[in-house]
């Protein structure tokens, strides 16, 4: 009697294994936008190969959220981005910026100092422009240039891609609602 158990319980356990995978949940169908957008995507090259992996997270996931026309900018360090994006802005070909980079304690200078000066600029940038600049300008409180670290940030700068992309998409989504609104009397 055990045995024509175990041997039911292998036939269950075998038809389980060769039964189809589940199948992948259905895509996510993101708004389409009423006009082009177009994006600057300025990233600091100290960390390079940290930071790069925000900007190919990015570029995926805006992709998928209807933006196409994106320009990529690089910049010594992250210190640089606030000019690069005040001009880019003035420029009128943008209708969001966005900005990457990895601010480090080297020893030297206090980054929390460079970090806060380098969003400070951005949110200034933006309020002055109307151009929505979005920052995935990363200051870790601790980093060492080992390997486990760098592995760490890697992931992390890919994440925050996906989620900027993600901030990035719905603000220009919501901007352009309002500013819509605003030329057709509703809003204003």
């Amino acid at each position: 009697m055990n045995q024509m158990l175990q041997d039911q319980d292998l036939q269950t356990s075998q038809a389980e294994v060769t039964s189809d995978p589940p199948a992948a949940p259905p895509a996510v169908e993101h708004p389409r936008f009423a006009k082009p957008q177009r994006v600057a995507f300025v990233q600091a090259s100290w960390h390079r190969d940290v930071v790069e992996e925000c900007r190919i997270a990015f570029l995926r996931e805006i992709e998928a959220r209807h933006i196409t026309n994106i320009d990529v900018f690089e910049v010594p360090g992250s210190f640089e981005i606030p000019l690069h994006a005040q001009i880019l802005a003035k420029t009128r070909r943008y209708t969001a910026i966005v900005a990457a980079g990895l601010v480090v304690d080297g020893g030297i200078y206090r980054h929390e100092f460079v970090a806060d000066t380098v969003i400070k600029a951005l949110m200034d940038v933006q309020l002055r422009t109307e151009v929505p600049v979005f920052s995935a300008v990363l200051t870790p409180q601790q980093f060492h240039e080992t390997e486990v670290h760098f592995d760490f940030f890697r992931k992390h700068f890919a994440i925050k891609g996906v989620e900027v992309a993600q901030a990035c998409a719905n603000t220009l989504l919501s901007l352009e609602r309002l500013r819509g609104q605003v030329a057709a009397g509703i809003a204003g």
